[in-house]
């Protein structure tokens, strides 16, 4: 906005005609200007070509903020490694679906509205045994959450505010129920049912690893670490999974459709499964010897492999979240009396390495949060198929919270993106008989 009050604006000169047109510049609170380009096609006839939309502002939004450049997460303002310090994941959550801290008693009653709804319903135990026993933890969650909109009719009219807060708070809460049912099925092993005395990180570990006939008490060194890698995965903007769930949204689709399509969206190897690939390519790697080979071969454009967990689409910095979970590496391995961790030992000297490379360097490819997590994983008995379903408990409230704002977004319509058609043109059908 000019100081006389009108709007900033870009002009745009047709070279064919020579006409100019006129775009408003809307700023943000933080971050670059955007050129609204809504009415584009309207005055020139011109759709804009975005593959991946990654120049292309989708949403309005007061979640999250990235500055890739700087390496800065904030959700609602605060620094995801103060959160991470500081917080724990249902105060998190309140914060991304409230948009404020909690006071005491906002917290005590957040923290009962979600224990209130940790349990599924029954037939949902019974709907686990459709599944193949090998089938994928992220099939079942996909399967599953899906179909929680055939249990809880009474929280689909997204119209009804109230009725979006019960959804909400029945996603985040039975998340790690589902998730850690498709673990213990996965084993033959009988399902834990939450206990609502344990916080939410501390419950989701017993209902993974406790059994019927011994007690398990959860280290809290290990709690404390599993409650900080949920905070860090709990939103990341508009990513790949979310945009997901705003555009299953924006058709009306019921809350547990949309967060269903987010998981399906985070299965994919480039999103979700990433700290699952950085395992993958540590084992290939196999010894610290072997380490500079590998690095040549990730600076050879003509050689497929990638050194996984290294730079970011956004990220032209050190991931923040990567400080909080390397320390927190540390802290689970020492605890577990893991001295001798052979991946973690080529991973700290394969991120040496690579850090010391003028290509790297150049090419700003820090460490991602993804490469030491799946260590954590690992060293805490999770099993590799199991990562992605972590991400997914991790993110829910994250989808949620975009759904919820998408939902009261006054501009919010249906998802419909245009593209540039490269196929034949308009031919006449030809009949069977006389095609050659």
């Amino acid at each position: 906005m000019t100081q006389d009050g009108k709007k900033d604006l870009v002009t745009l000169v047709d070279s064919a005609s020579g006409q100019k047109f006129e775009l408003p510049i809307i700023p943000g609170t933080m971050g670059p200007k955007v050129l609204d380009i809504r009415s584009l096609y309207g005055q020139t006839g011109y759709f804009t070509y975005d593959p991946g939309y990654t120049s292309t502002g989708s949403c309005e939004s007061k979640i999250t903020y990235i500055d890739g450049d700087a390496g800065v997460l904030l959700h609602r303002g605060y620094p995801i490694d103060q959160l991470a310090e500081h917080s724990d994941y249902l105060e998190v959550c309140y914060l991304l679906l409230k948009g404020e801290l909690p006071n005491a008693n906002q917290k005590e009653k957040f923290e009962k509205d979600i224990r209130t709804h940790t349990m599924v319903h029954e037939q949902i135990n019974a709907f686990y045994r459709g599944f193949r026993r090998d089938a994928h933890p992220m099939a079942v969650m996909c399967g599953v959450v899906g179909a929680l909109s055939a249990f809880y009719h009474d929280s689909l009219d997204i119209a009804d505010p109230h009725q979006r807060m019960i959804a909400s708070h029945r996603l985040i809460a039975k998340m790690p129920t589902i998730a850690a049912w498709a673990y213990k099925y996965s084993r033959g092993e009988p399902f834990i049912f939450p206990r609502n005395s344990l916080p939410f990180a501390e419950n989701f570990l017993h209902m993974m690893f406790a059994t019927p006939c011994e007690e398990y008490k959860v280290n809290p060194v290990l709690a404390r670490a599993m409650e900080r890698i949920l905070i860090l995965h709990a939103d990341h903007e508009q990513n790949a999974s979310t945009s997901t769930v705003r555009l299953a949204g924006s058709s009306g689709a019921n809350p547990f459709a949309c967060i269903a399509a987010g998981i399906a969206s985070l299965w994919g190897p480039a999103h979700g499964g990433a700290n699952e690939a950085v395992l993958q390519m540590l084992t290939q790697i196999g010894s610290k010897e072997r380490i500079p080979e590998f690095i040549a071969r990730a600076k050879d454009k003509n050689d497929p492999f990638r050194l996984m967990g290294f730079g970011h689409r956004v990220y032209k910095n050190y991931d923040p979240r990567a400080t909080v979970m390397q320390r927190t590496c540390h802290e689970v391995l020492d605890e577990l009396g893991v001295r001798d961790e052979p991946l973690l030992e080529l991973a700290m000297e394969l991120e040496r390495i690579a850090l010391e490379d003028p290509y790297f360097v150049e090419k700003k490819l820090y460490p991602n949060v993804d490469f030491y997590s799946g260590i954590i994983f690992r060293a805490m008995g999770i099993p590799v198929s199991m990562f992605t379903v972590l991400f997914a408990v991790a993110r829910t409230v994250g989808w949620v919270a975009q759904w919820n704002e998408m939902i009261g977004d006054p501009h919010q319509k249906i998802g419909r993106p245009r593209q540039l058609y490269t196929g034949a043109t308009q031919r006449d059908f030809v009949p069977l008989h006389a095609r050659g």
